[in-house]
């Protein structure tokens, strides 16, 4: 498992867990709910903020938010 903050544009994977109770709730309310299927869209030229694909729609998010955020690639 990668954070999502580590991953490279253009990869994708399954959203498995958070490390954080306080931005799991704030993530899993923006649509980021595990089991679901993830794409890094683009990333910002000095890595912040990240645009993700993720149930249905174009998310953009901090660096220090896709952090909480353990993704299974493959």
């Amino acid at each position: 498992m990668f954070r999502l903050s580590d991953l490279k544009n253009g990869a994708k994977g399954i959203i498995q867990q958070f490390d954080d109770n306080d931005a799991k709730v704030k993530l899993m309310e923006m649509g980021c709910i595990p089991g679901e299927a993830v794409s890094v869209e683009a990333i910002a030229p000095f890595g912040d903020p990240i645009a993700i694909q993720v149930s249905g729609y174009r998310l953009s998010l901090r660096k220090n938010e896709a952090m909480h955020i353990w993704v299974e690639v493959g």
